[in-house]
């Protein structure tokens, strides 16, 4: 019996390393190709090592694309996404788990509806008001689609009925408001859903590409995704400056990462998301 369990343990511990390799082995592609010529990435057979380690592509993607734009835009896309994610899924959670009024339960079956449907349908419709508004190639434009998220009201919801209703009876007794129990009683207990919440939301809007490319055309008001899809060409693509560019892309989702990686990990496990 012990020496089955031991190998079941093994066996475990091959596939999560297995795993991992075939999970790492891409960003370990990518920075070695950013080192290479485009002579050695069009080598057949591939080499894994560059012959001479060159950085000069590091120096030409900066020239190319306007970094510092780019990273500002999707900072404040990323910032603002966050907070209005947390302000209205935080209100809008709290009202469908605790409050009870007319139409609660269709409303909220539209919200996990929306959830289905492949967010693509919803670019059309979403381009033209901002067309309309006279909005586009502007920060508002790429924080638009992200204002309210059927995904974080549907996760907080879950979070607010996991605090026993005696907490809010109890408030009301002490003489506290709706509002005033939900600030002040009920939202401080979903700290880590809501740090959870704003991790998860901050890595969608960082890996939004198709969004940007359409509601801001302009390189210098667009994002980092959108900036890096330009350096694909039509006929041919220098693969050391793309991956370069890349590599210089992903290093603030690293240091969030590395900031809030409790919270990520926590979140994960309480909605089964990556």
């Amino acid at each position: 019996m012990r020496q089955k369990k031991n190998a079941t343990t093994l066996l475990t511990y091959i596939a999560l390393m297995i795993g991992s390799v075939i999970m790492i082995f891409p960003f370990v592609w990518m920075l070695l190709t950013s080192f290479k010529t485009n002579a050695e990435v069009m080598q057949i057979p591939p080499t894994i090592l560059p012959a001479n380690w060159d950085f000069s592509s590091f120096s030409k993607v900066v020239d190319l694309l306007p970094f510092g734009n780019l990273y500002l835009n999707t900072a404040l896309m990323i910032f603002l996404r966050v907070v209005c994610a947390v302000v209205f899924c935080s209100m809008a959670g709290y009202a469908f788990a605790k409050l009870n009024f007319k139409g609660k339960n269709i409303l909220f079956t539209l919200i996990i509806v929306q959830q289905m449907i492949p967010g693509q349908i919803f670019i059309i419709p979403q381009y033209q008001m901002i067309a309309k508004l006279g909005m586009t190639d502007t920060i508002f434009s790429l924080v638009f689609p992200g204002v309210v998220s059927a995904f974080g009201t549907f996760f907080l919801r879950q979070a607010y009925m996991g605090i026993p209703d005696e907490v809010a009876e109890a408030a009301y007794l002490d003489g506290c408001t709706r509002w005033q129990t939900f600030t002040k009683m009920m939202f401080p207990l979903t700290k880590s859903s809501v740090a959870a919440l704003s991790v998860f939301t901050a890595v969608f809007a960082y890996t939004d590409l198709m969004w940007p490319l359409v509601a801001n055309t302009n390189i210098n008001s667009t994002t980092l995704s959108a900036g890096l899809s330009s350096l694909n060409g039509q006929f041919s693509t220098n693969y050391p400056v793309l991956m370069a560019g890349s590599l210089l892309a992903m290093l603030p989702m690293v240091v969030l990462y590395l900031c809030f990686q409790k919270h990520f990990i926590e979140g994960v496990a309480m909605t089964g998301g990556k």
